[in-house]
């Protein structure tokens, strides 16, 4: 229980109707799940108005409402709290409902397009291969710990947010690294939570559907780094466009890192293989497990946060060198005869690309190189004929396939794909993504590759409002034994 009152103190309210001296169970913002005592949110969403579920609020038991408008019809003993935006009242109130648990943290935020959940799996792995306890709120999974949580949501509400964030306190953790979606920064989500640094990767065209324009975007991204703290760090990418301009109004310490010129945290590719490359990071030469450039950006931001916190540089390195890729991310499938299937999550333009440079960087001249994507449903339509053009520009033969169609006719989705090919002939359009990834395993010679872009960790696809089960990794293992078994 928590006192009412004791929870609006960070809280701008516009008016107040009825006593808040009163003790509060927990905090709501589904009319379905609220009990008594409860402090119901009325949250106005894209699909539904959570103020025309006050009443069944009210009927089912809770004693507070917080609302941005009074309903017309109050109840004697219940609090309602107006506020101009309720989910900026409900982050505030979370933070203090459960203690403050990200000023007892040293919290890292990563944002961007591309590279939050490798940045932020790798740092957490990092910690906790290290001797250190760490929770992760990522885009695959949220860890306590050991304890692993299944993800609903890249950043989750202001309420889960921070009831994991005490669990975290309580079980141990000094450290938390999380991935900061766009949605969740403008939503207000973050708000209340003390962050020890922020992490920009890069910004590409992505959730158009939601900001609307990309200016928009970059100005979601921004407003993260713009509320950091005084003494807080921000380090960001300066070899993406937009580097500089997340951090121009920070208050927070600025660091740099780039590949291509002088920055804080300096990094060049020497060496790339199929399996690892080598690098020279902050003048040490470095094997790792991982391949590509977006990697070695991935690395360098890993490399600069940790020395941030204030770890042993050499011990960092060590660790950065044993560290293994993330589930979905450029994730390898091996067929018998050398095939290979490269699974990996590139589900925009710029990400699709930088798996694409990589693979072309290391394959040779006599791989063919099959490309099997498509787009999601109910998503920014503006990516899908660049993804396909990206897609013909590097394939042998690319295979425009269904990714996540939700609401969406897959067969318009692969019709705007079709707007992209041009000229250029070396596509197969088939719609069912299992028939997809079983036609680049029979048409894929001895050593071929083989990349199945879009879901990467994922293990389902939505169809309609409805999860079905599907693994891209699996259906490769499952194509190549039946190609090998014919």
């Amino acid at each position: 229980m928590k006192r009412l009152n004791e929870l609006l103190a960070d809280v701008r309210a516009l008016d107040i109707r009825g006593s808040v001296a009163r003790d509060i169970s927990a905090l709501e913002y589904d009319s379905r799940k609220v009990e008594a005592d409860n402090c119901f949110f009325a949250v106005v969403g894209t699909a539904s108005d959570g103020h025309n579920y006050i009443p069944m609020a009210v009927e089912r038991g809770a004693k507070a409402i917080v609302c941005q408008r009074l309903p017309e019809s109050l109840s004697d003993d219940v609090a309602y709290i107006v506020v101009e935006d309720t989910n900026e009242a409900m982050a505030m109130m979370a933070a203090a409902y459960y203690d403050h648990p990200s000023e007892e943290l040293r919290l890292v935020g990563v944002t961007g397009t591309n590279g939050k959940t490798t940045t932020a799996t790798l740092l957490y792995d990092m910690t906790m291969a290290m001797g250190y306890r760490a929770g992760l709120i990522s885009t695959v999974v949220y860890r306590i710990g050991e304890e692993r949580i299944p993800s609903t949501h890249t950043t989750p509400d202001a309420i889960r947010l921070n009831a994991m964030m005490r669990r975290m306190v309580d079980s141990g953790c000094d450290y938390c690294f999380m991935e900061v979606s766009s949605h969740s920064i403008v939503q207000h989500r973050i708000d209340g939570l003390k962050f020890t640094g922020g992490l920009f990767t890069n910004l590409t065209h992505d959730h158009l559907d939601y900001h609307g324009t990309y200016k928009e975007y970059i100005r979601a991204k921004k407003l993260f780094f713009d509320k950091l703290p005084k003494d807080s760090w921000a380090v960001t990418n300066i070899d993406d466009r937009n580097g500089e301009v997340m951090v121009q109004n920070t208050e927070a310490k600025v660091y740099r890192l780039s590949l291509r010129s002088m920055a804080d945290f300096n990094t060049r590719l020497t060496e790339m293989l199929p399996d690892g490359m080598l690098l020279n990071l902050a003048g040490n030469e470095l094997w790792v497990h991982f391949t590509g450039r977006f990697n070695a950006y991935n690395l360098t931001t890993v490399y600069a946060a940790a020395t941030l916190l204030g770890w042993d540089k050499m011990e960092v390195l060590t660790t950065l060198s044993a560290l293994k890729p993330v589930s979905g991310r450029f994730e390898s499938v091996a067929a018998d005869d050398g095939t290979m299937a490269i699974v990996d999550y590139a589900h925009t333009p710029d990400a699709l690309e930088n798996v694409l440079e990589t693979i072309e960087e290391v394959r040779r001249g006599d791989q063919q190189l099959f490309v099997v994507c498509g787009c999601g449903g109910d998503r920014d339509k503006t990516k899908r004929p660049e993804m396909a053009a990206i897609a013909l520009r590097y394939a042998t033969t690319a295979i425009f396939t269904s990714d996540n169609p939700r609401t969406e006719d897959a067969e318009a989705i692969l019709d705007d794909m079709e707007a992209g090919v041009g000229e250029k002939r070396n596509y197969l359009r088939i719609t069912n993504r299992r028939e997809a990834i079983r036609t680049a395993a029979m048409l894929a010679k001895v050593g071929d590759i083989i990349l199945i872009a879009g879901k990467g960790h994922e293990d389902y696809q939505i169809i309609g409002t409805e999860k079905h089960h599907f693994d891209d990794r699996e259906q490769a293992r499952k194509a190549f034994d039946l190609k090998h078994n014919a």
